[in-house]
């Protein structure tokens, strides 16, 4: 289906980039090599300012595969189970992840509206040009774009380690058990070795051409739902002994020490925050998708309704699989992992290992996922000259036709963020709860901006509007994500010490202050936001009559 249809078709009136103050004038551009505009994704890249550079080779199912895929609720799910349960009780993990489900379906369609007006690898940052005033953009698109990249830097690195946790978890199940506990037991050196052989097996995937990433994301989203579903299946069949459905539905509990329910309820949401996030993430691969402003939006939202389907699934079954005394059996597990020992009580050591492995399967599926989104958020970043030595990052590798230095810049971040947790785990942690705060503010930053600023700056629609609903459901995101924000900052238990205490704002504080330091100390002297040119300018002369019409 066409996205820039020509010969008056709905789209074929999109103002080019320089009737929106980001083209030149065509005498003032240096000779070049002419652009040859091939297809309608082409032309409509062309027309927001970029010149096509990757090969656009993903299809509709593979569109979709990844952006199921990205959110990987069989692997990212279970490694965060242990938090609701143990601080809300399982009624707690249930049902936090149902009302956090929908409120990712009310971020994520106020994204997709955005994108789809301009489907670029910068996704949402790359938005932040058209929805602020010109000469905000810079501070804006700054502010924004790092928070984006650091947001998914934090969860690439901490899908390394998890993977790193659920194999040595395998390891330790499958060794003597003695005395209540395991002759193996996973140290933290072992665990960020581990997570930093994945990140290099993350980049060795992401380095791949687009059309053999397109051969293998087809398989992700596949693998996701049967393996979910078989293990679904599974443990309610192969667990002796389960609990009742009002166990399960409505046990809350308070054991986080704030003494209430609802609080301790509310610090369950970390677990459907940290999955339910990166939704711009399939936006971030549009230069390499036929007719992004269209399929990126509908994978976006039919990815958050099957992972929310999916998830409410799991924690439902392992509600009904948790033993009476579950903090002692299940939360604090030798194992090391809660849904570890779910699996062991249910299928034995061979049963157990099985279902772990298909959830270490899916976990490095999201992973590379994750990493790949990245690279392509560097890539677009390195194009508008926002990193050191932005021209090596933003290259494009001549044999593989993708931005292979991006990869590999984020696969070095990544591991010096894992490092990390060789000298403090609290620190590391802290870094990894700021993938889904940082990744929704960066979101709403640019949601509040088209509202506040839609009178003044001129928004072009893409093919997929939320119409009336916008503006409510807009609110909607913006309220959630800042009331969300602000619990997921809390600590998880009470009384407060140097060991529980959640760093994360620490952290985030931190990384605002260097972000915003570098911006004032020069920054600000270089970067501009977005750097489109006029394209259109350099096209061929049967192109650019196509376009001779009566632009808006």
């Amino acid at each position: 289906m066409a996205i820039v249809p020509d010969e008056g078709k709905p789209h074929s009136k999109r103002p080019f980039p320089s009737e929106v103050g980001v083209g030149v004038p065509s005498s003032s551009v240096e000779p070049r090599q002419l652009a040859t505009i091939q297809d309608d994704d082409e032309r409509l890249l062309a027309r927001i300012g970029y010149r096509q550079e990757l090969r656009r080779e993903f299809t509709r199912w593979s569109t979709v595969s990844y952006a199921v895929s990205i959110l990987g609720v069989l692997g990212s799910q279970p490694a965060t189970y242990g938090v609701p349960i143990s601080l809300g009780g399982p009624a707690t993990a249930v049902w936090a992840w149902f009302i956090g489900s929908i409120m990712a379906y009310v971020i994520a369609s106020s994204v997709a509206e955005l994108v789809s007006a301009y489907p670029t690898a910068g996704g949402m940052y790359f938005v932040t040009k058209h929805v602020v005033p010109p000469e905000h953009v810079a501070i804006w698109a700054w502010v924004i774009g790092w928070c984006n990249f650091l947001g998914q830097a934090a969860g690439v690195a901490s899908l390394a380690y998890t993977i790193g946790q659920m194999i040595l978890a395998g390891a330790s199940m499958n060794s003597q058990y003695a005395d209540g506990t395991y002759t193996y037991v996973p140290t933290s050196v072992q665990t960020v070795l581990v997570a930093l052989l994945t990140l290099i097996v993350f980049g060795i995937v992401c380095s791949l051409t687009t059309k053999a990433l397109h051969r293998m994301v087809l398989w992700f989203a596949p693998i996701n739902v049967l393996a979910t579903i078989s293990i679904c299946i599974a443990l309610l069949i192969l667990t002796p002994d389960k609990r009742s459905a009002k166990f399960v539905f409505t046990h809350i509990t308070d054991d986080s020490g704030w003494g209430n329910k609802g609080f301790s309820f509310l610090l369950g949401f970390l677990n459907v925050a940290w999955v339910m996030t990166d939704y711009d993430g399939t936006t971030h691969m549009s230069e390499e998708t036929h007719d992004a402003a269209i399929r990126g939006p509908l994978a976006i939202r039919l990815a958050v309704i099957v992972s929310g389907v999916l998830g409410w699934m799991l924690n439902i079954t392992f509600g009904f699989c948790l033993t009476e005394s579950y903090v002692e059996d299940i939360v604090n597990s030798p194992t090391g992992l809660p849904v570890a020992q779910i699996f062991l009580n249910a299928g034995g050591r061979s049963g157990g290992t099985a279902m772990l492995f298909f959830v270490i399967l899916v976990q490095f599926m999201t992973g590379a996922s994750a990493m790949l989104a990245n690279a392509r958020m560097t890539y677009a970043f390195a194009r508008d000259e926002a990193l050191p030595f932005s021209s090596f990052w933003s290259k494009i590798n001549p044999i593989t036709g993708t931005p292979v230095n991006a990869v590999w810049f984020v696969a070095v971040f990544c591991g010096c963020l894992n490092l990390i947790g060789l000298g403090s785990t609290q620190t590391i942690y802290a870094i990894f709860n700021l993938c889904a705060p940082c990744l929704d503010l960066s979101y709403i930053a640019v949601i509040f901006a088209h509202l506040v600023y839609s009178g003044k700056v001129q928004f072009i629609e893409g093919p997929f509007t939320l119409g009336r609903l916008s503006k409510p459901m807009n609110v909607l995101a913006i309220s959630w994500v800042l009331f969300i924000s602000v619990v997921l900052f809390f600590p998880t238990l009470k009384p407060v010490t140097a060991t529980n205490m959640n760093y994360a704002i620490v952290v985030a504080g931190f990384v605002g202050m260097f972000s915003l330091g570098w911006w004032w100390a020069g920054a600000r002297e270089k970067y501009t936001g977005p750097r489109t040119q006029d394209i259109m300018d350099l096209a061929t002369g049967d192109d650019t009559e196509q376009f001779s019409g009566d632009p808006v």
